[in-house]
């Protein structure tokens, strides 16, 4: 038992760190200043090198290094996730930022359904309770702004958390190392910014900032969030993706004086107040659990 709850801890820890550095993606396109496909051709290519780069001293100096691709799941979770850098990208430039958010929202709620139908992992109380806060903390921020968006970049918007959803569950279900898995699937998006600024030329204004995104923040970002799955449920891992929800209007503001709004920051407390205290009590859980099993089997 003190090895599953220090594997739970362990989980909690890599996942809110994944989620934390994920919320500087979108400022970080955004101060790039580039079209669509150009973004993605830099966004993708630097982490590819970065990744098998990393891979490649990590298996030098030891032979424990992780799979690239673990098998058909990993070729799954590779696929899911390239589709997911695609729809992304896409959403980003086709949808208002608040409609992007809040659909991406919903990444918890098709974690835990997902979960619940393949991997007969029923969410605790707790965790439907903690889901309900943040879909209800992330209505306020966006509330005054649904509909405002194109109805195509919300269909990719919702693609994309349906395929970060799905990724986590087989992550979960294989119980393999899917940390390089979602860094090289970008192999797949990165073939077709490839073939498509081959027609109309890169047009970035400020390439340093997405080659940061895409050689720092990617690689160290999904690597921890796609682990995670090992640890801890797919419900639980999703909800850490919402951190990119609350702290990336802040960065936005920081960076381009465009002030959150008071739903913003009402919605936002809902949202880390609601994760802090999940995260509290599944480690207080654990504690609960590891002390009554040590009563009943003393030895």
């Amino acid at each position: 038992m003190p090895a599953k709850f220090s594997d739970h801890a362990k989980g909690l820890a890599l996942t809110a760190f994944g989620g934390l550095t994920l919320t500087v993606d979108i400022p970080l396109i955004r101060l790039a200043n580039g079209d669509h496909w150009s973004i993605l051709f830099m966004r993708t290519g630097t982490t590819l090198i970065a990744a098998l780069l990393i891979w490649a001293i990590w298996r030098f100096f030891s032979p424990k290094a992780p799979q690239l691709i673990p098998g058909r799941a990993g070729l799954a979770v590779a696929a899911l996730y390239g589709l997911g850098s695609i729809v992304f990208i896409t959403a980003v430039y086709n949808t208002s930022t608040a409609n992007l958010v809040f659909i991406l929202a919903f990444n918890t709620m098709f974690a835990a359904l997902l979960s619940w139908v393949f991997l007969k992992e029923r969410p605790r109380p707790a965790t439907l309770i903690a889901m309900l806060f943040m879909i209800f903390g992330v209505l306020i921020i966006v509330g005054d702004s649904i509909g405002t968006g194109q109805m195509f970049g919300n269909v990719m918007a919702l693609l994309s958390t349906l395929c970060i959803a799905g990724a986590i569950t087989i992550t979960r279900a294989s119980g393999k190392d899917m940390g390089f898995t979602s860094l090289v699937g970008v192999v797949f998006p990165f073939a077709v910014a490839v073939l498509m600024v081959s027609k109309t030329g890169i047009n970035v204004a400020a390439p340093w900032w997405i080659i940061l995104n895409g050689a720092v923040v990617m690689p160290i970002a999904f690597f921890c969030l796609a682990n995670g799955p090992k640890y801890i449920s797919g419900p639980e891992v999703a909800m850490f993706y919402l951190l990119e929800t609350i702290l990336a209007p802040v960065w936005i503001w920081m960076i381009f004086a465009e002030a959150p709004s008071r739903n913003s920051m009402i919605g936002g407390t809902i949202l880390i107040v609601t994760l802090v205290v999940h995260s509290l009590w599944q480690l207080q859980d654990g504690r609960r659990r590891r002390a009554a099993l040590a009563v009943r089997h003393p030895a």
